[in-house]
């Protein structure tokens, strides 16, 4: 299965989808870019007089990159145009250490810790283009083909 492929196979579109390009691609792990437009919908409201991209959208682009893309590898063989991928987040914790701003790229680096019985467990971290670390943790969730 191609980066592309993988790709076109999330169960999401704009303006909920955060994955921009897969650039490392194992069973072992993924590593994948998204680039935060300045006209996000999110920014508008978070915060209007300085916007920053919110927690739970960062979360969100560490699953849908480091989980997700993952868990499409992962079942690839099961996957086809009747048959797509389903996700169910089952838990997180994530550490926070800086902001991501309007027009930042961010880039997502995921390591499989398991991977039983549909349920995938990844250890998760996003930097930033200077190479920092925005925030890190652990994803967990249920991927299964429908």
């Amino acid at each position: 299965m191609t980066n592309e492929q993988i790709i076109s196979n999330l169960p999401y579109q704009k303006p909920f989808l955060f994955v921009d390009e897969l650039t490392e691609v194992s069973e072992k792990g993924i590593t994948g870019t998204y680039t935060f437009q300045k006209n996000e919908f999110f920014y508008a409201g978070h915060f209007k007089e300085n916007p920053i991209t919110p927690g739970v959208i960062l979360t969100e682009t560490m699953a849908q990159i480091g989980l997700v893309c993952l868990g499409i590898l992962l079942l690839k063989d099961e996957i086809s145009i009747v048959s797509k991928p389903q996700i169910a987040l089952t838990s997180n914790v994530i550490d926070f250490y800086l902001p991501v701003l309007p027009n930042e790229k961010v880039t997502v680096i995921s390591e499989r810790e398991y991977f039983r019985f549909n349920k995938l467990k990844c250890k998760v971290k996003m930097i930033n283009s200077d190479n920092e670390l925005v925030c890190r943790g652990t994803i967990s969730g249920m991927v299964i083909v429908k």
